[in-house]
């Protein structure tokens, strides 16, 4: 996924969707341009505001994707491509995966940022 690093959000409360997940090593190649059309897809979306992502050696990944209202994120979720992508992702991509979608209500960070 393109951008990674930290997201610039705006003050909250805004909403977080939160995406882990195991990959099976399958598909590598197929997986990267799905993720980076996923990716440029949902920066196109109402109310998205932005990512941040990692994904360690073992398989194990976190996204984090903010929008700023559940309405929003139902749109992506219910998104045609995106729909797509996600039941492709549970065929061929994912030993397991967990979404938890939770409202922001504080943010801080430091030390501080250039």
């Amino acid at each position: 996924m393109s951008g990674a690093g930290f997201a610039r959000l705006p003050q909250p409360p805004y909403y977080a969707v939160i995406f882990s997940s195991r990959r099976n090593g399958q598909g590598e190649a197929d997986y990267a341009a799905a993720a980076e059309a996923m990716f440029e897809l949902v920066q196109r979306q109402p109310g998205f505001l932005g990512a941040e992502s990692t994904r360690g050696a073992d398989g194990f990944g976190i996204t984090v994707a903010y929008f700023d209202s559940e309405e929003n994120i139902r749109l992506w979720r219910d998104h045609a491509g995106h729909a797509a992508t996600r039941e492709r992702g549970k065929r061929e991509w994912y030993e397991h995966f967990e979404v938890r979608v939770a409202r922001v209500e504080r943010a801080y960070g430091g030390p501080s940022q250039a």
